[in-house]
């Protein structure tokens, strides 16, 4: 729609009414500009997103079993150090 012929007349400055029209045109055409927009990213968005949760829940489980063996291994080690302390008590006999 071309609003041309009312740059040339004065009629958006001195007509309340067509002033009106025109701006409701104008964000009618916005409005739906933002709602292609915004379905677009939602489209992107829905496309991405299954990707992401997967990648997520893969380091969750990843982290979890670090952790484990983690804690696995500080267990050891104090199973060990008090291997080491027995048989230092022995030797200081």
């Amino acid at each position: 729609m071309s609003l041309s012929f009312v740059a040339e007349t004065d009629l958006y400055e001195t007509d309340k009414e067509v002033q009106n029209l025109i701006d409701w045109v104008c964000l009618s055409e916005q409005i739906k500009e933002n709602n292609n927009t915004i379905r677009n990213l939602t489209g992107e968005y829905k496309k991405i997103e299954p990707d992401c949760r997967e990648g997520v829940r893969a380091q969750l489980e990843r982290m979890k079993e670090l952790c484990k063996e983690r804690n696995s291994l500080y267990e050891k080690q104090n199973d060990l150090k008090g291997q080491k302390q027995k048989i230092e008590r022995a030797l200081e006999r």
